[in-house]
């Protein structure tokens, strides 16, 4: 493992060094001093997600969503709370397919809501389907065993 980890701010999208030993000790952004990991799934779009997977070393779990799915407003407190259980080891986000159609083909979403799994910049998972935090937590915890 190395001595520090790359993570991109949820809120300015600056690119931070952490120290691995200093995770759970709440770090926060050096430019804008937000939370690394903040208390609920931040919201991303195309751009973000892009920054996001170039540059994090942390795996990051996405809801493909939009505002209009029922399933998808029904998931929504879930994969909160399981974005508390699994901080700092995952960090939570949210994209609206509705307001960013073009990320729709390119992931190839045929339906949501959709989980998909980053590691390092890369898919590891996918599950369609509405889940609770407990079943989030252990399909997320499954998928990263290496």
């Amino acid at each position: 493992m190395t001595d520090t980890l790359h993570i991109t701010c949820p809120a300015c999208q600056a690119k931070n060094r952490i120290p691995a030993a200093k995770m759970s000790a709440k770090p926060t952004c050096g430019v804008c001093k937000a939370p690394l990991f903040p208390d609920a799934p931040f919201e991303l779009d195309e751009a973000k997600l892009n920054k996001h997977l170039r540059n994090d070393e942390v795996p990051l779990l996405v809801d493909f969503w939009a505002p209009w799915c029922g399933p998808c407003k029904m998931m929504e407190p879930m994969f909160a709370e399981a974005s508390k259980q699994m901080s700092p080891t995952v960090r939570f986000a949210k994209l609206d397919t509705e307001q960013h159609q073009n990320v729709g083909g390119r992931f190839q979403i045929r339906g949501i809501p959709l989980i998909i799994l980053f590691d390092k910049g890369k898919e590891v998972a996918r599950q369609a389907g509405a889940m609770n935090a407990g079943q989030i937590v252990i399909w997320v915890r499954q998928n990263l065993k290496s």
